[in-house]
Parts: structure tokens; C-alpha cells; sequence
């Protein structure tokens, strides 16, 4: 990983979009920061559309899909989009249809409650209620889980033929084919009906933690904000750069690098 400030301004003047993290990249300590509040606006406000990806659930994600100044939110890594529109109201959409929706939630939940049988001190993450389309396990929000105890529940949801994931607190495990990368690639289509691989050099994914290492393997422009260093021994795909600051600090000197370069 690269010092922030070696991304090129050349590269940086022709950014047009931002893709992030939510959990300790846009908050610290479990809530966002005015720094970092203040650095979406001003990335809005240059014309820079800035669109949340996360495993946070679709419930606990719709108040802040509505008040953050931001473009849209995509939940449960690539779900579920919730899109505010011109009314104030939000419009959510889905990547599974109805039928697959209910199918699924009723394996997941038979999946849950093996895990928490089977894995000492494995509970269910505390927005389990929001939760549509994954399951998720707290390993690090109100407990702190080993390590052994988390490859465990990833090795159990995959065991059942789920896809699994580990972000900086939760471990989350679902059916179907989406993830963060095929969310970013559908909410830019329904929003904008632009092909994101076409113009991938014209955006920044920002992150923090293993479920991120897809987008930090397929964006040029990827960045770490600087509590990565926890999760660097665990990943395969490393983000290109990385900032001084951590969480929503270290998103904000993001933003900054980018209005600078304009």
C-alpha cells in the first residue's frame, strides 16, 4: 500500500464517483463524524456522487439513507439498494426477487441458529431484526470474538453453500450471487445507466477490512483508510493506497485528496 499522497493529482482531477465502506471507514466509534459528514457534502457538492456499500442490514441502513447527504445506499453487501427520492421517501430495490427473498431467509435463519448452537459465543449481530436478504454474527461490535471461533462460522455458512464474508465487526453470510463489486455495478446502472467497468478508472472505492478485498483487487483507485492495518496479514488484495488517519478521519482525507486535485 502506497501513501495517500503518491496517488497522482492527474489520476485524482478525473475522478467522478465514490464507492465506500460504511463501519469504521465512514463512522468512528459506531456513529459518523461531522469530519466526515462534511467531507461527503463537499464531495456532492463538486458534483462527485457518493454511494455507500455495506453488510449492514436494509433496516438499520434507511435512516441514513435518508438523512446522509449521499446518492443512494447498498445494503447487505449488494442486496439491497435504498434510493431517496425527489419526495423524501426511499425507493428499495432488490437483486433477488420475492420468491428467492423468502426461500433463502428461511435456510439462513436454520444456518443461524446452527452457528450459534455449534461455535462458543457466537450470537447473532444486534440488527439481525433489518435483516432481509443475509445473517450476520458479531465478532467485534459488542464482543470480541478469536479468531479460530470466527473461521469457524465462515467455515459453517460456507458448509451450507452460502457466500460469507468478515467485515471489521460483523461475519456475514448469504444466498445468491451478489457482493459488493455486482452492487456497485448494479446501483450505477439503475441510477446513472452507466457501465461502472467502462469507466473504473474514473472511480474510488474506499474500505477497511476483508470484505472490502474484492473492490480493492478490481478498482485502480482503491484506498485504506489506516485502521486496515489490523486486517493487512488476513488479505489476498491489498487496497492501492492508504491514509494517514483512520475511519472517518481517514475517509475525510480521502475526500480531500480528491478536491484538491480539481
Amino acid at each position: 500500500m502506497n501513501p495517500l499522497d503518491q496517488w497522482p493529482h492527474h489520476a485524482r482531477r478525473h475522478v467522478t464517483g465514490m464507492l465506500t465502506d460504511i463501519d469504521d471507514t465512514l463512522t468512528t466509534d459506531g456513529a459518523i463524524t461531522t469530519e466526515a459528514l462534511n467531507a461527503i457534502a463537499g464531495l456532492r457538492s463538486a458534483g462527485i456522487p457518493i454511494i455507500p456499500i455495506t453488510g449492514r442490514p436494509v433496516g438499520w441502513s434507511e435512516p441514513f439513507a435518508l438523512s446522509w447527504p449521499v446518492d443512494a445506499i447498498v445494503a447487505e453487501n449488494g442486496a439491497v439498494a435504498l434510493i431517496r427520492q425527489a419526495d423524501g421517501s426511499l425507493n428499495k430495490l432488490y437483486q433477488q426477487d420475492a420468491t428467492t427473498r423468502t426461500a433463502n431467509f428461511a435456510r439462513m435463519q436454520q444456518v443461524l441458529a446452527q452457528i450459534e448452537h455449534e461455535v462458543p459465543g457466537a450470537r447473532r449481530a444486534t440488527d439481525s431484526a433489518g435483516r432481509e436478504c443475509d445473517i450476520a454474527i458479531d465478532h467485534s461490535e459488542f464482543t470480541q470474538m478469536p479468531q479460530a471461533h470466527i473461521d469457524q462460522c465462515v467455515a459453517l455458512m460456507q458448509a451450507a453453500g452460502m457466500n460469507a464474508t468478515v467485515s471489521s465487526i460483523h461475519i456475514n453470510g448469504w444466498y445468491g450471487t451478489h457482493n459488493k463489486l455486482e452492487g456497485a455495478r448494479w446501483i450505477v446502472r439503475e441510477l446513472f445507466g452507466r457501465d461502472l467497468d467502462a469507466e473504473i478508472d474514473q472511480w474510488v472505492y474506499v474500505g477497511d477490512s476483508t470484505n472490502d478485498q474484492l473492490m480493492f483487487q478490481h478498482f485502480p483507485h482503491s484506498v485504506g483508510v489506516a485502521n486496515i492495518a489490523r486486517f493487512v496479514p488476513q488479505l489476498q488484495h491489498l487496497p492501492r493506497y492508504v491514509t494517514e488517519g483512520e475511519r472517518g478521519a481517514g475517509f475525510a482525507e480521502v475526500a480531500r485528496a480528491i478536491l484538491a486535485g480539481r
